[in-house]
């Protein structure tokens, strides 16, 4: 039965290439989106989207947190165990419910969103941004209902494609209507002094333009998820067994158990599963909200050291008194773009990893989800390393190459250190979502959480704290995030240990790596120096200058000097290569020369 036999064939590294290679593209989209949008809207509209995604977020993840993993690991044992008409019924109990949670989630968003922009956010003109992104809750928990089936099937296209239909509905969506939104309201102040109402006879009053656009991207976004959702509906319902489960296996399978039993086994993963998610995303959320208000606070405490830091940065983009939180936040919340980048990338990996584990959790074969883990563990650091230390030695250069000439000019000084003291932390960043994943699938979805519930106590903490102070303000922030993901790494890795036994390779997985990242790291820095010092042309004003055009050299140097030296210290070894397109073929040629660990 060759159908059977190509669902029970489960390999993390053909699943992770998938959702790798697409996770990849969306960041790529993501980055052509968010770069030229803050670049249209400046760090104070960047202030009033980031203000809306950190309320539906939050709401987002209680509406269908730990759903999708309950789903997918569910799904992956019965397909390991033959139970073909128990995954069928999976799919029928889960939906119904996605649906309802969705619909509540949304309507909770479009109810609490003046109480939040408000009282909350302190951000007023927020609202019409927080009330575009609300329709998102109900379609991403539609589309996640089929994307947490597919992953349990160890089919990673359907997530991988939606996910990039998403991405390039919210880039042309999204840069198209903030761009019309920003011009209407722009013209309408010139003509009018008002716009939908509200007169503009002051900066301040000007901050509602920016709002607008603002709200325009962010209706992008609720677009970029219609198209997602509609691609994964009609792939399951108008496509004749898309999930490769025949009739004949269906036939010759068990009768499936009672829905009442299907129902509790979802909840016995989903509950604790959505309770980490939960406690991660409401601490986010009172997170944001807290570094606003302890800004807001900062600046009326300590004004003349919050200028004196950045107070170019602040007059060149005619910021008024009221608005410097917002600005400042802004300009920390496009950080995360990058922050992000291969912690998402990564976290596909343990996405990648519930079925297989959960697999050969079920049949006992301890060797495969030891492997597993440990490729894991060492295709993150492969990342995490040099893109943590390239983030600290060039994270002015990078900024400056992004947005330099752009509305965002002025968010530059602003950002910049906060990327580079984030590229310091980017090892515990990575790590974190695939170490979650792997507990989830071994059947302890309880250790994320209480490690997460303890570990937003220290976040809180030291975020109230530190951001109070003046002389580090936003800066603050970056280390209470630092010190929370530590601790719960450490914590799931303690309870991981003492549940498998299972070892990990320090040495190919984190010394070698390291070693590696530090000599790429140089040679990034000396090159950028010395490149930029003789390479002089161009206005000091325009991102096509000496120092942009040294900056991505420094790259390309960064990345050559590291790809050799992980091969000449045999870092990589052959499952690494063997997720890669024609990746038997690369192997033999690298094993030829004695380059593979």
């Amino acid at each position: 039965m060759a159908n059977e036999k190509a669902i029970k064939k489960q390999n993390v590294l053909n699943g992770a290439m998938v959702l790798v290679v697409a996770t990849a593209l969306v960041k790529i989209i993501g980055a052509i989106y968010k770069i030229p949008l803050t670049g249209i809207i400046g760090s104070l509209g960047r202030g009033y989207f980031a203000s809306a995604y950190n309320i539906y977020t939050p709401v987002y993840a209680i509406s269908m947190a730990g759903l999708p993993v309950a789903v997918s690991a569910i799904v992956s044992k019965n397909v390991a165990l033959g139970k073909y008409r128990d995954v069928k019924q999976v799919f029928k109990v889960t939906f119904p419910l996605f649906l309802g949670l969705g619909v509540i989630g949304t309507a909770f968003l479009m109810l609490f969103a003046d109480y939040y922009v408000t009282k909350i956010a302190l951000s007023p003109l927020s609202v019409y941004a927080v009330f575009c992104i609300a329709p998102c809750v109900l379609f991403c928990c539609i589309m996640s209902t089929y994307r947490g089936y597919y992953e349990g099937l160890n089919n990673m296209y359907p997530t991988a494609i939606s996910q990039v239909l998403e991405s390039l509905g919210k880039l042309i969506f999204g840069l198209s209507l903030s761009y019309v939104a920003l011009d209407y309201a722009v013209k309408q102040v010139e003509a009018t002094g008002s716009v939908f109402g509200f007169e503009v006879k002051t900066e301040a009053d000007g901050a509602i333009v920016y709002a607008l656009a603002a709200a325009g991207a962010v209706l992008g976004v609720t677009l970029g998820t219609v198209m997602g959702t509609v691609y994964v509906v009609i792939k399951h319902h108008f496509r004749k067994n898309s999930d490769g489960i025949t009739k004949e296996m269906l036939i010759n399978s068990p009768l499936a158990q009672p829905k009442k039993s299907t129902m509790k086994d979802i909840v016995a993963i989903a509950v604790p599963t959505a309770i980490s998610s939960l406690v991660l995303n409401v601490t986010n959320f009172i997170d944001a909200a807290m570094i606003q208000n302890r800004l807001k606070s900062v600046v009326a405490t300590g004004y003349d050291v919050i200028m004196g830091m950045y107070g170019d940065s602040i007059t060149s983009a005619e910021v008024a008194k009221e608005n410097i939180h917002t600005f400042l936040y802004g300009a920390y919340d496009t950080t995360l773009d990058l922050r992000n980048l291969i912690p998402t990338i990564m976290m596909t990996l343990g996405v990648s990893a519930i079925p297989v584990i959960s697999s050969a959790m079920a049949k006992k074969d301890f060797k495969l989800a030891g492997n597993t883990i440990n490729t894991i563990f060492r295709i993150c650091m492969l990342f995490a390393l040099p893109a943590g230390v390239g983030f600290f030695v060039l994270a002015e250069p990078i900024y400056t190459l992004l947005y330099k000439g752009s509305e965002n000019e002025s968010g530059i000084a602003v950002a910049a250190p906060v990327l580079a003291l984030y590229g310091l932390m980017m090892v515990i960043l990575t790590i974190s979502s695939p170490l979650t994943n792997i507990l989830q699938a071994i059947g302890r979805a309880d250790v994320p959480a209480k490690a997460l519930a303890l570990g937003c106590v220290i976040k809180i903490g030291l975020n109230y704290v530190l951001i109070g102070i003046p002389e580090i303000n936003i800066k603050g922030a970056v280390f209470g995030t630092g010190m929370f993901y530590l601790f719960c790494i450490i914590y799931d890795y303690i309870v991981l240990k003492k549940e498998t036994g299972i070892k990990l390779d320090w040495s190919k997985g984190f010394i070698k790596p390291l070693i590696s990242s530090l000599l790429c790291g140089a040679a990034a820095w000396g090159g950028y120096e010395l490149i930029s010092r003789y390479l002089v042309f161009g206005s000091p004003d325009s991102r096509l200058n000496g120092e942009t055009v040294a900056c991505i050299i420094s790259i390309i140097i960064a990345v050559v000097v590291y790809a050799v030296c992980i091969l000449v210290s045999k870092t990589i070894v052959k499952d690494d290569i063997l997720m890669l397109p024609k990746g038997e073929k690369i192997a033999e040629i690298l094993e030829k020369y004695k380059l593979l660990g």
